[in-house]
């Protein structure tokens, strides 16, 4: 869907149902966290990197004009994530372990007081235009999902309107298939399938050194991971030319 289309789509107050938009996070525990990227950055900055993800992500989701913003975590990271949230948000324990078992918890929960649209979006895409957001809702009018794919073949954001047990069965979630098998369980339960334009998020070295040299131009996009990529901005560089092996 055209980015700048979005700013024409109706506001939520405009329709006939509610939207909610749920992040799907963990607490910022040293080695539970961006593990990849840990490789080659000190396990402590990779930490403190995703909270500043996080906290830059719950900023850009408060922005929607007539959205719910929820969270959704393992049961363990509740209390973590209330506190980091400074109780601003509704924070929701998942049901079962892992990141399918999350989305499939989010839409059995969301959707289950009546007609809602409910987005689930990563914690790690704050840099995302807030414009890309407000059409994955949008496109929910007339589409059963709505897929924001990744270039590496996953995806940041899903959105349904009910509960779909077994959208996310078998899902290799965190492979380069997810998008694949997502698309594949959509068409098996004849779901209509919307999408918004694709993005990344930061999962690997090559992901960081594009979002550093995106928040240098613009950092108010993500101004707390951009305080930590200027503080970080040598290891970084590092990152790009493999000069040093941290």
């Amino acid at each position: 869907m055209n980015i700048r289309g979005a700013k024409q789509m109706q506001s939520p107050s405009q329709r006939n149902d509610a939207c909610t938009l749920v992040i799907m996070a963990k607490a910022p525990r040293p080695g539970l966290v961006k593990t990849r990227l840990a490789q080659r950055l000190p396990v402590e900055a990779i930490t403190e990197l995703y909270r500043c993800l996080l906290d830059d992500t719950m900023t850009l989701a408060r922005s929607l004009d007539d959205v719910e913003v929820a969270i959704m975590c393992p049961a363990s990271d509740g209390e973590a994530l209330t506190q980091l949230a400074h109780g601003a948000l509704r924070v929701v324990a998942q049901k079962g372990e892992g990141l399918a078992a999350g989305l499939t918890s989010v839409f059995a929960h969301f959707t289950a007081g009546g007609q809602q649209r409910v987005v689930a979006f990563n914690s790690d895409s704050p840099h995302l235009p807030a414009s890309v957001l407000a059409s994955a809702f949008a496109a929910l009018a007339g589409h059963d999902l709505v897929v924001g794919p990744t270039n590496d073949g996953g995806y940041y954001l899903v959105g349904a309107k009910a509960a779909l047990p077994t959208l996310f069965d078998g899902d290799g979630m965190g492979t380069g298939s997810a998008l694949e098998a997502l698309l594949a369980h959509a068409r098996r339960l004849q779901l209509s399938v919307g999408f918004t334009d694709p993005f990344y998020d930061i999962d690997v070295e090559g992901d960081l050194t594009r979002l550093a040299a995106e928040l240098r131009v613009a950092p108010a996009r993500a101004p707390r991971t951009a305080l930590w990529l200027n503080e970080w901005k040598q290891a970084v560089a590092e990152l790009r030319t493999g000069t040093e092996d941290l």
